[in-house]
């Protein structure tokens, strides 16, 4: 079947709603839908309103406030590099199930950020039922990169006030910055003001993600350090050097980068065929590092897309992730924007460089 094709399952749980958006653009107009009636325009438009781009907001005229750095996170942040570079000469002599451990591991772990932190609860493309909201909570928690609470609202900050200094890692400050940099100094205090205005009720109602907020330092020390290099020393008898440096430092360093590549390279370098007026691009090895969040200027154009993407499963493992816990009837209401939807989009904003699936 063609990547692109949207593949209906049968069963309540694992339907697939499809939007329609206005011809008049996302910013002007109110989403419809060709199908699905239980997921109306009344339902979608104060549900989603935080995830769309502002364009009316500017920056203040003035120069920018002087950078504070923050020097734990700057510490912190190299000494765990200068482990990842060590642990990359380790690998060599690693026992294979060790690697096979800290691959698996990085998987999860991304999975938490992707179809967790990302898709369901940032974005809330589609429904999750408890034992996947538990999975992926967890899987959060084993990638360290912020509970889901913080996590969500300063990607909702992002997409609503996208290349401005009420983005936390506004790109037009630089690849550095846009990667790593901004967690490395205070935030801007437009992120701060525009952030606290955000409305994160849904997430403040959810109790799972509160949960892990009020236990996250406990949960990320044991999910993200202590297990993954506790488990090969114990288990495979694998030494305690190599399960720190490899399974730990190293997988952890490599799922942040990857992650950060979507702020960076996907907003610097690649295609923009669905929205050349915004800074975020098609990068299929951002795609491929970061299983499936490398399709930015769609994600961007149509951020309420539970795939991401127009094409589904291609480079796409989060969306392969989804459509399976959809089968087993642990996913459901995928939202996925109808063709014709983005073939309007692409016509009066794209670059150009569209190729059809």
């Amino acid at each position: 079947m063609p990547a692109h094709m949207l593949q209906e399952v049968s069963g309540s749980y694992t339907t697939t709603t499809t939007i329609t958006a206005p011809s008049g653009g996302l910013q002007n107009g109110v989403q419809k839908l060709d199908k699905a009636p239980q997921y109306l325009e009344a339902d979608i438009r104060p549900e989603i309103k935080d995830d769309i781009h502002d364009p009316s907001y500017q920056d203040a005229e003035g120069p920018p406030p002087k950078l504070e750095y923050v020097w734990r996170n700057i510490i912190l942040m190299t000494l765990l590099h200068l482990g990842a570079l060590y642990g990359i000469t380790l690998v060599p002599t690693c026992k294979f199930y060790t690697l096979l451990w800290a691959y698996l591991y990085y998987v999860v772990s991304a999975l938490g950020i992707t179809a967790g932190a990302h898709r369901l609860w940032s974005h809330r493309t589609y429904k999750a039922r408890l034992p996947l909201r538990v999975f992926l909570i967890i899987a959060n928690t084993m990638a360290f990169q912020n509970d889901v609470y913080e996590w969500a609202r300063d990607h909702r900050a992002h997409h609503k006030f996208s290349e401005t200094h009420a983005d936390p890692h506004n790109s037009r400050r630089g690849f550095f910055f846009s990667h790593v940099g901004w967690l490395l100094v205070r935030k801007h205090p437009a992120v701060k003001e525009k952030g606290g205005l955000l409305d994160m009720s849904d997430l403040k109602a959810e109790k799972l993600v509160m949960f892990q907020r009020r236990y996250y330092k406990p949960g990320l020390l044991l999910m993200c350090f202590i297990l993954p290099t506790l488990v090969p020393w114990y288990c495979w008898g694998e030494t305690f050097l190599h399960s720190l440096y490899v399974a730990t430092f190293l997988r952890y360093a490599v799922v942040l980068n990857a992650t950060w590549l979507v702020n960076s390279a996907a907003h610097l370098f690649g295609y923009r065929p669905y929205d050349k007026n915004i800074e975020s691009r098609e990068n299929i090895l951002v795609s491929l590092g970061a299983v499936g969040e490398g399709f930015h200027n769609y994600h961007h154009a149509f951020p309420y897309d539970y795939s991401a993407s127009e094409y589904r499963w291609h480079i796409n493992l989060t969306t392969f992730f989804i459509d399976c816990m959809a089968v087993l009837g642990l996913a459901y209401d995928r939202k996925k924007v109808s063709k014709a939807a983005v073939l309007s989009r692409i016509k009066r904003t794209g670059d150009g460089s569209y190729k059809s699936g």
